[in-house]
């Protein structure tokens, strides 16, 4: 439990960096990109076994093409994400990507049933999607019927997404292994550099060393958060783990932004953060 622990926490810095990035006008395709960049170069220093990287040994993974489609998806669905807070609003959009989490504990729970599933855990999955539910309800929800198509693609997108990466996981036994983050990671590099070079063309954006340097911090984060949240994955019922890294940062982030930036929480947050501990403890 204590990678699940880390992993939220880490998550955490990472949404804070989200607000930071706003606050400082950071263009987020440019440092996330740059992010996804330093961990590539940071897997390769950390790798041992440097020879064996070549592009022959790449194309010879058997999950390469699970990491071309996982690669490209990291940046896509963070655009879909945008375009939905643009247009949708950021509440609608936050509700549909995190009640996605039932997509993949779903899956795990017929497909890698690791450990057995008792009705009260089930009631625990319930009580965590009513959890997550209350906890990023706000007034702001509503949802234009001419974009109702967008928050579909959200929430399938990041199901499928999450889904597909636990089934690399669990089919290829891959554990903390700074190999496979590489190859992720300089994947979704190329796609990001592409779509950057696309829009400065398009003259739609400009380069700014800014965005550098934060993409170089929450790439350092980032790498680590996905190293602990692995390593989870590999060692509890991966059902579970996507239940309560979800939860676990839907909470903590509330109550940070309570302490930190002076939010406020509504009735029905308070009640999705109670119903969230009752299922967590059930689960633990």
């Amino acid at each position: 439990m204590i990678n699940i622990l880390y992993t939220i926490i880490l998550f955490n810095i990472l949404l804070i960096f989200f607000k930071l990035f706003q606050k400082y006008q950071i263009d987020n395709l440019q440092a996330l990109t740059i992010n996804y960049f330093t961990a590539t170069m940071l897997c390769y220093v950390l790798y041992k076994k440097k020879e064996e990287i070549n592009f022959y040994n790449i194309i010879q993974q058997e999950w390469i093409y699970y990491m071309i489609i996982l690669g490209i998806l990291f940046i896509l669905i963070f655009y879909l994400f945008a375009f939905s807070s643009q247009k949708i609003g950021i509440a609608t959009t936050t509700i549909a990507n995190k009640i996605s989490v039932i997509i993949p504990v779903t899956i795990a729970l017929i497909l890698y049933p690791n450990e057995e599933i008792t009705l009260i855990k089930i009631i625990a999955f319930i009580l965590i999607i009513i959890g997550l539910y209350l906890c990023t309800l706000t007034d702001k929800v509503h949802i234009n019927r001419k974009f109702l198509w967008v928050i579909a693609c959200v929430f399938l997108g990041q199901g499928f997404l999450d889904s597909l990466f636990n089934h690399v996981i669990q089919t290829y036994s891959i554990g903390i292994d700074f190999y496979f983050f590489m190859i992720l990671f300089s994947i979704a590099t190329i796609v990001g550099f592409v779509i950057i070079v696309i829009k400065i063309i398009m003259k739609s954006i400009s380069l700014k060393i800014k965005n550098i340097w934060w993409g170089i911090l929450f790439g350092i984060i980032n790498l680590y958060s996905m190293m602990f949240f692995v390593k989870a994955l590999n060692e509890v019922n991966s059902a579970i783990v996507f239940s309560l890294v979800s939860i676990g940062i839907v909470i903590t982030s509330s109550l940070l932004g309570v302490l930190v930036f002076k939010e406020k929480l509504s009735k029905q947050n308070w009640i999705g953060i109670l119903v969230s501990s009752i299922a967590i403890y059930i689960l633990t």
